[in-house]
């Protein structure tokens, strides 16, 4: 990476690369990861991965050139995080559940955010995450100071509040009334996602598989009949898609 960024005999494209540009290829990357993995496949798994490696290494090069930190500093980093936020492995060891360890991990995040001056309780959550995940770990946070229902049944009622706004904006027809009523549904939704242990961002992901799954299923039939979707009614399109989740 450093040859490929030289001042003299490097890569013109490489050398263009800053910060900010890099940041969406390593976003994209990451999600390539995640992808292989899904498909249970270590080939495409081992290849992702070094594509994600190269991010990071990329990144602190750029680090690097302006006298920021270093690959290696990244690496020995992570290391101390490591061993700080494993006390029961490397500083005072015992026998420990993983409940205890998540606990204590929470507890030594928290003290890193404070060291950071992230005083609040939201303070320190990434800005570009899935604004579902975002969303799911604002809920965490507060619920872990006491802001939060105490059980599912208040979620509950809570999503039918907002489900009832939700068609008060819509038969008023105020465009902004009904974004930010189908914003607060989703947020109440990966409130009770995380109540849960669901996560809000893989359930989605699952669901939209399995819509392109059943949707797939109705487009072969009606391919048999050589019949175009616009050519069917609704009751016979609903029809096939209650013998795709029979296939399910």
């Amino acid at each position: 990476m450093s040859q490929l960024r030289d001042k003299d005999n490097g890569c013109e494209w490489d050398k263009e690369q800053t910060f900010e540009s890099i940041a969406p290829y390593t976003i994209e990357e990451a999600y390539e990861v995640a992808d292989a993995i899904e498909r249970e496949n270590p080939e495409d798994l081992k290849e992702e991965l070094g594509d994600l490696l190269l991010q990071v290494v990329f990144l602190s090069q750029i680090a690097k050139e302006d006298d920021l930190f270093s690959f290696e500093d990244v690496a020995e980093n992570i290391t101390k995080k490591l061993i700080r936020r494993h006390p029961y492995v490397f500083l005072k060891k015992r026998d420990h559940s993983s409940y205890e360890q998540t606990k204590q991990w929470e507890e030594i995040k928290e003290k890193e955010r404070a060291l950071k001056n992230q005083l609040g309780v939201l303070d320190g959550i990434a800005k570009n995450l899935p604004a579902l995940k975002r969303s799911q770990k604002i809920q965490k946070r507060a619920s872990d100071v006491g802001f939060d229902w105490p059980g599912t049944r208040g979620v509950i009622n809570k999503i039918k509040e907002e489900t009832d706004e939700l068609e008060e904006a819509i038969e008023s027809q105020n465009g902004v009334d009904i974004e930010e009523e189908i914003g607060d549904l989703l947020m109440i939704i990966s409130n009770l996602a995380q109540k849960e242990g669901i996560d809000s961002e893989q359930a989605l992901n699952r669901a939209n598989k399995k819509f392109i799954k059943r949707f797939k299923y109705i487009e072969e039939e009606l391919k048999k009949t050589n019949t175009s979707f616009n050519e069917v009614q609704l009751n016979e399109l609903d029809s096939l898609w209650r013998d795709a989740k029979k296939q399910d």
